[in-house]
């Protein structure tokens, strides 16, 4: 076991180690909150999710932008990581694929907001695009993949239109409480899977 010398590292790296658990739970109480409010909501629903102070949020992150650019990237890298997750963990890769489409569709309400909150930086919102895509189109094609072998959904669905198609159907869910996008998110999951032979 490590001890603790003069140099002081194995502190540092717990500390490092602390503050970033930290900035983890800021970052998906921000998530929580971007996805049941909003990116306009206040920072101290933020800050009380959190169990932090409005100075901690600040700190961390200047101005709005940073922080709803620094959610983003914390929810693609959680949708990145739950995709082989939920395959080794759920009843079937059909039911993976159901759950990591609800945390998709967490992520795509957060996205929306993404643009407006970086206004005129173009520039910005297409590299965060490319590293959504980058990161997120192999895992939705694995996920595909493996409930097409186990012959739960048609093969020929590509990852890229699903993700597309369920992005489309999220459009409007802020400006229209009667919508609901899951439901319809639900029905397109539907038609995809294979029928059952009488």
């Amino acid at each position: 076991m490590p001890t603790t010398g003069q140099s002081g590292e194995v502190p540092s790296r717990s500390k490092r180690a602390d503050a970033l658990r930290n900035q983890r739970t800021l970052l998906a109480a921000a998530a929580e909150v971007f996805v049941t409010s909003g990116v306009d909501a206040p920072i101290r629903e933020i800050a009380a999710r959190a169990g932090v102070g409005m100075g901690t949020i600040y700190r961390h992150f200047p101005n709005r932008a940073d922080l709803v650019v620094a959610v983003y990237r914390h929810q693609v890298e959680a949708c990145a990581e739950a995709g082989p997750n939920l395959l080794d963990s759920a009843d079937s890769p059909l039911a993976a694929l159901r759950q990591w489409i609800d945390l998709f569709v967490d992520f795509l309400v957060t996205k929306h907001g993404l643009a407006n909150a970086l206004q005129s930086d173009s520039s910005g919102f297409d590299a965060l695009h490319a590293y959504f895509l980058d990161r997120l189109v192999p895992v939705c094609e694995q996920l595909l993949d493996a409930a097409v072998n186990a012959g739960e959904i048609r093969p020929g669905t590509h990852a890229y239109e699903l993700m597309r198609g369920i992005g489309n159907l999220c459009i409007g869910r802020d400006s229209d409480p009667r919508y609901d996008p899951r439901r319809l998110v639900e029905l397109l999951l539907q038609g995809l899977r294979r029928p059952r032979s009488s």
